[in-house]
């Protein structure tokens, strides 16, 4: 029963690979096709000539030199941003003990169940009014701050001993020096998931961009790809040849970082 119940385990877990890789590889194939094979019924899986020559025509098709410019700038600037104000809120909410605290926390709680889409035309409409349309300011500002990721950090944080903290305290350290020397080095697996996964999120951010800016210096990857659509149809072989540019970034960062995000996910504290 045992073998039985291994052999289906590893039957659905393979079974769920292959539908969660399959978009992403006919992605990369679908690069390599020339537009009547791309756009076929039933659809081509395999091009019959390999069109390397799609990956140049779709960078020659928009600015994406500084479309990758922007992302990269964007999401950087955000994660960073991200990261401290995530440290420093979460270090507040384990550490420090202050009047309304539990209040404080229910209330963020209660917004992490606030759908994005709710939220995103109040923050345009701040944006608007302090004219910041159009510019970095307005694609980064709204990035630097996320309620999940303090909550996600808080939680690893208070696996940290208290007497940590007295300790340093005792020994006349500040609290950001705390931070800097004692909590950041600790909690280092969780600030690089988090770090990872807030990059990604800023590179394939979509919505927001296509609303608070209106030129094309301005746009991000994600934003550029719909330069492949036209009056007459959208040239999906470009497109797909573009979609594979733009995540190649992505998958090196994941590759060199692996195990720390997977450690970062697995590890549940640390133990004193």
């Amino acid at each position: 029963m045992k073998k039985v119940n291994l052999f289906l385990s590893k039957t659905f877990i393979v079974i769920m690979s292959l539908i969660t890789l399959f978009p992403f590889v006919y992605m990369i194939l679908s690069s390599l096709m020339t537009f009547q094979e791309a756009t076929s019924i039933p659809p081509t899986l395999v091009p019959k000539v390999p069109q390397w020559q799609n990956f140049a025509l779709a960078m020659e098709q928009a600015p994406f030199v500084r479309y990758f410019f922007n992302t990269v700038l964007v999401a950087g600037l955000s994660t960073i941003g991200t990261l401290i104000t995530s440290i420093l809120a979460a270090f507040a909410l384990v550490k420090l003990e202050f009047k309304y605290k539990n209040v404080l926390v229910m209330g963020m709680a209660a917004l992490l169940m606030v759908p994005y889409e709710v939220t995103v035309f109040t923050n345009y409409q701040t944006i608007a009014n302090l004219g910041l349309l159009n510019t970095y300011t307005a694609l980064i500002l709204p990035s630097l701050a996320s309620i999940f990721y303090i909550f996600y950090l808080k939680n690893y944080l208070t696996s940290i001993p208290l007497s940590y903290y007295k300790a340093a305290k005792v020994d006349g350290c500040g609290d950001l020096e705390f931070i800097r020397r004692i909590l950041i080095p600790l909690a280092k697996p969780s600030l690089f998931t988090m770090g990872i996964l807030t990059f990604i999120n800023g590179w394939n951010s979509f919505l927001w961009p296509i609303l608070v800016t209106n030129s094309k210096e301005m746009r991000l990857l994600s934003n550029g790809l719909s330069a492949f659509a036209t009056e007459s149809g959208t040239n999906v072989h470009l497109q797909m040849a573009a979609s594979t540019i733009a995540i190649v970034p992505i998958l090196i960062l994941y590759l060199i970082f692996r195990k720390q995000i997977i450690r970062g996910v697995v590890k549940s504290g640390v133990k004193g």
